[in-house]
Order: C-alpha cells, then structure tokens, then sequence
C-alpha cells in the first residue's frame, strides 16, 4: 500500500513560501494533507495550494499534531525554536534556514548531488543549503564525481530577493527614484537621491552593485561568503576543501549568478566538461557566445535548473575550469530544494 504523508509547510506566508506552494501544486501530488504553518498574525488567511483554498494557522505544537513531514521556510531563529518541536512531535523536518547547516547531526542535502546523507537524521533535522551555495553546487557535484574538486574560486552576483519581500520593494522604490534621470554620473549622487531608503542593505542597489552580504564575520568575511565554503565542504564531503568566496549584491530582483574557477585534481577538457553539465540532472548548459548564448538572470528566472555557460578551460592551468552559473534563488536556491528533499524522504512512506 501506499501511504500519503501529512506535510506542513511553516512559513506557508512568506516569500519563499508563496514559491513552495506553486511547487507543490506543478510537482506530482505525493501528499495527504498540506497544513500551511505561520505566525499568528497570518493565521486565518486562505492560500491555494494543489488547487484547493487552505486556511493557514497559527504555528504552535498542536499545529504539528499528525504531521510527517514538515518543511520550515522561515528565519533562522523561527527554525531553531520550533524545528525542534516538530520533531519532538515526529515530523522529519526539512529546513531551509541557516539554523542546522553546520549541525553535525544535520544532513545538508542537495538531492542532485547527495541524496544518500538525507537517511542519516539523527535529530529527524534534514538541512538545505544557501541560496549561493545552491547556485553553483549542483553543476560542481557533478564535475567533482568526474574530475575530483581540489579548489574553488567564486564571486556571487546576488538578486534583492536574498533579502526578502523588504529587499524586494527597496530595489523597486529606489528604482522608481532614479528612473529619467541622469543620476549615476557624479560622486555620490545615486546616494544623495536615495538617502536612508536602503532598506536591508547598507548601500544604494540602484544603478550600484554592492560588495557585502550578509553580517560581518572574522577577518572581513561576510557570513554569506563563509556560507558559500562551509555548505560546499560538507555537501561535497570535502572538509578540507579550498574555497574563497566574494559575495556582491546586484540590482537584480531574482536570480542568483557566480563565476567560478573550480580546479581539479588532474587535467580537464572543455569537451568532456561540456558533456557531463549537459547530461547533469538539474543543469542546463546554455554555452554559445557566439550566437550570444550564455545564461543570464533576466532569461533563468522563474525556472528550476542550474543554468551554465562561458565553460572555458583556465589559460594558465590545465586542471581549472571556468565557469558562468546562473540559478533562481528562490526555487531551486530555497523552495525547490527544500520540496525535492522532502520529496525524496516522503518516499520512504512507500510499503
């Protein structure tokens, strides 16, 4: 027989929420109920999911009562006071803040890439990654199972959607203010127009790219930079991985994008890389420049795959490769992955 989970989705309100409920309602329906979980001031609001209105209640124990599986699409410490509970009351959680990435209990999964660690839950936590990491990883799993990563190299190009529905409207609003002017071409003046409406980031977004994400960590380090190494060491099984990561917010609404120098253990080739990214589960190679054919954010947004293009081979290192990825940070950067692991536990349920 087959049995159908509960699912709850917690944070069902949320920016990433509203993407998790389409995903549910596209993807092949594998669930009994879907209670949607958020805080109290969102309880009672009706959202559609599978087709159908479901009334969202109010996150508490009781909310948890029967429930399998629960994917959490919330802040960090939202995760970390109520993951707990969850599990408590037997749900696997799957969790997609930064509450247990780094947990040595915690499984960090991208199905793509590690679908195995997911049955080791000691906590009944299942972690999924960063929205940076998310980015590049699934494209750099499958190179690294033919080629064998040594080091990395990365900068981000980071869409305001990162940061929420707050980020979101800053990037509109401050576009609106700058729209049919000739602001950009002094010291300043892009500053000056804006003034304090920079919302969650500590510069202008609007015609300005902005080289920090995240809270500052030792050294000068972001905490997303530090994000980018720790998640893909422990993903990739690698602890001793060498990576560098420089994070830069754009004036992009969704989409993250990354260059990335990946070198390997031993001399690649364009063409054997070219074959293993199109052949990939969850890539697209779109690498034509040519023809003017490379991913951009514009053209990824609202997909599921990991986009890659400009695939070169280091000029001075026959072992390195260069890469362009784009990937939408809001599908497969946060709800798509979280939905896919969570999928792939509802599949254990299967008698």
């Amino acid at each position: 027989m087959t049995v159908r989970p509960t699912l709850a989705v917690v944070g069902a309100t949320g920016a990433v929420g509203t993407v998790m409920l389409q995903i549910l309602s596209q993807h092949a329906d594998i669930w009994g109920e879907i209670r949607l979980v958020a805080s109290p001031r969102s309880a009672g609001r009706k959202l559609t999911v599978r087709g159908e209105e479901v009334e969202v209640v109010a996150v508490s124990e009781e909310a948890f009562d029967g429930v399998d599986i629960a994917m959490f699409d919330v802040p960090d410490e939202v995760a970390a006071r109520w993951a707990p509970v969850a599990a408590a009351k037997g749900a696997i959680v799957v969790d997609n803040s930064g509450a247990f990435r780094m947990d040595p209990d915690v499984p960090l999964v991208v199905p793509e890439v590690n679908p195995h660690a997911a049955r080791r839950r000691p906590r009944s936590i299942v972690a999924s990654p960063n929205c940076a990491t998310l980015s590049m990883i699934v494209a750099i799993g499958a190179l690294h199972a033919e080629f064998g990563l040594r080091e990395l190299i990365v900068s981000s190009y980071q869409a305001v959607s990162g940061a929420g529905r707050a980020g979101i409207e800053t990037l509109r609003s401050q576009l609106a203010m700058v729209a049919g002017t000739e602001l950009g071409t002094s010291p300043g003046d892009v500053r000056r127009s804006v003034g304090d409406e920079t919302g969650p980031f500590p510069a202008p977004l609007a015609l300005n790219v902005v080289p920090w994400v995240g809270s500052l960590r030792e050294d000068g380090w972001s905490s997303e930079e530090m994000k980018v190494r720790d998640e893909s060491r422990k993903i990739l099984g690698l602890p001793g991985l060498k990576v560098t990561a420089t994070c830069v917010r754009v004036p992009v609404v969704t989409t993250h994008s990354m260059t990335v120098h990946a070198r390997f253990e031993d001399e690649v080739t364009v063409d054997k890389a070219r074959e293993i990214l199109a052949t990939a589960p969850g890539v697209v190679l779109f690498d034509d420049p040519a023809e003017g054919e490379f991913p951009t954010p514009a053209d990824v947004v609202g997909t599921d795959p990991t986009w890659v293009g400009r695939v070169r081979r280091s000029l001075d290192d026959t072992a390195a490769l260069e890469l362009f990825v784009c990937g939408d940070n809001l599908r497969k950067g946060s709800a798509l992955n979280t939905a896919q692991i969570a999928e792939l536990i509802a599949s254990e349920f299967t008698a």
